[in-house]
């Protein structure tokens, strides 16, 4: 079978199509001196020859591996430094592939456990998995992301275990249920003055002393030590980028809060500093 015509120049299509490119991105390395302008035919469009398309195709496979077209250049001058380039290169590539494999392992998790449970840390999903359908809220959800933002995976563990006591205790879920409620009653209507406001606070209060004593019966204390190795061990993973300051981090986060809401979060706050000073501070995340 005889060979078919085999062209001793190409246009710029065709040499472009043969590299795996656009005629476009030719242009460029063209423009930025990276590929030699050829020579011209008498239509005075461009025409490559053998050496054109071996040089485009080393181009090609040196960006295709992700070197910036600068280092390209000091590659084919065969300048030093190209080295550290690839070193950077390398580490870079590196960390994406550490990235993409985080994302698979979120993407399996979340299709394991089959909620947006699966979306935060394997830490809190661990610790929660085992709860029966319906158990966990969709609010509880909510805080425990906004928790694990502000203090990072183990902080968003612990405070799991207050939504364990809550699954479990219907007397303390159906207060906390009522307190919430109250809460979200201290609306603009209400003077931050009024004394529901401090009665409220000490319910709260009395209400967080109750689920830590539910939590330390319940045995969950037992497993701090365990999660502190675990917490170790995926220190270097990051949760939905890098960790602000939690000062940072709360200025950043809106709540819609009333004069009358703003002060009573600050009397429990007040309330629970003074029990820390007894030493009677429960822990409820």
């Amino acid at each position: 079978m005889p060979l078919p015509a085999i062209p001793r120049r190409v246009k710029i299509g065709d040499a472009a199509a043969f590299a795996g490119t656009t005629p476009r991105a030719v242009r460029h390395y063209h423009a930025i001196g990276l590929l030699a302008e050829p020579e011209r035919g008498s239509d005075d469009r461009r025409r490559y020859g053998y050496d054109d398309m071996i040089r485009l195709l080393w181009i090609r496979r040196m960006a295709d591996a992700g070197i910036p077209l600068d280092d390209i250049r000091a590659a084919f001058k065969g300048t030093t430094g190209i080295e550290q380039s690839l070193a950077r290169l390398e580490e870079s590539l590196a960390s994406k592939a550490a990235a993409a494999e985080a994302q698979r392992a979120a993407v399996h998790r979340l299709r394991e456990v089959g909620s947006p449970l699966g979306l935060l840390s394997p830490l809190v999903t661990g610790r929660l998995r085992d709860l029966p359908p319906g158990a966990l809220r969709s609010a509880d959800l909510d805080t425990l992301l906004v928790t694990e933002r502000l203090f990072g995976p183990l902080g968003a563990a612990l405070q799991a275990d207050r939504f364990i006591v809550l699954a479990t205790h219907p007397e303390l879920r159906a207060e906390e249920d009522r307190l919430a409620e109250a809460e979200a009653a201290l609306d603009d209507t209400m003077s931050p003055d009024d004394p529901r406001i401090e009665d409220l606070a000490a319910q709260r209060c009395d209400h967080e002393t109750a689920l830590a004593a539910a939590i330390e019966r319940s045995g969950l204390d037992e497993a701090l030590d365990g999660l502190l190795d675990q917490e170790d061990e995926h220190a270097g993973e990051e949760e939905g980028g890098a960790r602000m300051n939690v000062m940072e981090a709360v200025g950043k986060m809106p709540y819609d809060f009333s004069p009358a809401r703003v002060r009573y979060e600050e009397r429990v706050i007040e309330l629970f500093h003074s029990a820390d000073q007894d030493g009677d501070t429960p822990r409820t995340g």
